[in-house]
């Protein structure tokens, strides 16, 4: 019995740890390949399965290998997916998710599949659902505002934002069932991929903002004769991005040149004096085009990190160290490399030992030299 996993997995060291998951995930790919192998061969013996007392291969699967049911389902569906086109085995090398193959199979084909495979390795699930979209496009949704019924906090009916009136009400619960149930969790608001380059939005506002898309969609007529809710929403958002990035990134639309104030205020700064740590806004504009938006951490085997929400502006060579904001010294980072990188300089309580190489001999993180490995490859 490994009773003591988590003890033996606390006493790896920091490399060994890494390597120790990338093994047991390359495992876990084979053996759900091989796992979905043999539910295709099961598949097409069900007197297998109905011989030991199971009505059917999902109730086998939850059953018998204790499966839950969303993953017998994916598994059952790659399965059955994979009997007809068993280059879906793929997924053993890590290439393709059994939400992947999931999402696909009901369209492929003899003609395709090939093609349509090897554009979904390494994908992610929303980039699968927009090539599902590509390959099965929907008509646009119409547009619809309706009143949710008032409910009270303990009850579920919030999980369904859009309700249809011609259903019946659900019965009340009584006080003992509402106080014993917790209340599930409002459901994520909803973007969904409908066709290349449409997409549908989902959403539940309050009263007050309901008064003023009505308010909007009666001065919009002239503009907007059917007071589509989806145009106006356009409109809205364009405006508020073009706001944020006014007052976040400084832009305009004929930004100022970057000067100094007076003479002497920044590069030349007195001796002793660190120099202003918040770039301007010239120099904000600069960096966010040229990282892309994304955080710019490389690490030293050359992968750059592909977050791109919490970024902040980080000093390659330390604003401590009279590092500049300057457009050749600011990065983009997201909050954890942003942390991870201070931590490398000034030390993390949470660890017991610092690592080997914090800074290189020029002062600057190990980051900032898996970006020149990476410029060199590129």
């Amino acid at each position: 019995m490994h009773t003591n996993i988590l003890t033996t997995a606390a006493a790896l060291s920091d490399d060994d740890l890494l390597a120790r998951l990338q093994a047991l995930a390359r495992k876990e790919r084979e053996a759900s390949a091989e796992l979905v192998a043999h539910l295709a061969v099961l598949d097409t013996r069900p007197a297998l399965y109905a011989a030991d007392g199971y009505g059917s291969l999902f109730g086998y699967c939850t059953q018998a290998l204790r499966l839950s049911e969303d993953a017998a389902c994916n598994r059952i569906e790659a399965a059955r997916a994979s009997r007809r086109f068993p280059y879906i085995l793929l997924l053993a090398a890590g290439t393709l998710s059994l939400t992947s193959v999931r999402l696909l199979g009901r369209h492929l084909t003899p003609e395709n599949h090939r093609a349509v495979l090897a554009r979904a390795e390494n994908k992610t699930r929303r980039e699968i659902e927009g090539l599902v979209a590509e390959l099965s496009p929907r008509p646009d949704v119409p547009t619809l505002v309706r009143r949710l019924p008032a409910i009270r906090p303990e009850t579920t009916a919030a999980a369904e934002p859009f309700q249809d009136s011609t259903r019946a009400p659900a019965a009340s619960p009584s006080p003992m069932a509402a106080s014993a149930a917790p209340p599930r969790p409002t459901p994520r608001p909803i973007v969904e991929a409908l066709a290349p380059e449409r997409y549908r939005v989902q959403f539940t506002v309050g009263q007050e903002t309901q008064e003023k898309l009505r308010r909007l969609q009666a001065l919009l007529r002239r503009e907007i004769p059917d007071g589509d809710a989806g145009a106006i929403f356009d409109r809205a958002i364009s405006l508020l991005l073009e706001k944020v990035e006014r007052e976040k990134l400084g832009k305009a639309a004929r930004p100022r040149s970057q000067r100094a104030i007076r003479p002497g205020t920044d590069s030349d700064a007195a001796e002793g004096v660190l120099p202003p740590r918040d770039p301007p806004n010239a120099v904000k504009r600069a960096v966010w085009a040229r990282d892309g938006g994304r955080c710019a951490y490389v690490s030293r085997h050359g992968r750059r990190c592909e977050e791109r929400t919490f970024l902040e502006f980080h000093h390659r060579l330390l604003h401590a160290k009279r590092g500049e904001a300057t457009v050749d010294n600011i990065a983009l980072r997201c909050r954890r490399h942003n942390q991870y990188e201070a931590d490398l300089v000034f030390g993390d309580p949470g660890r017991d030992a610092r690592p080997q190489q914090a800074l290189g001999t020029d002062g600057r993180s190990p980051s900032e030299h898996g970006q020149r490995i990476l410029d060199r490859s590129q």
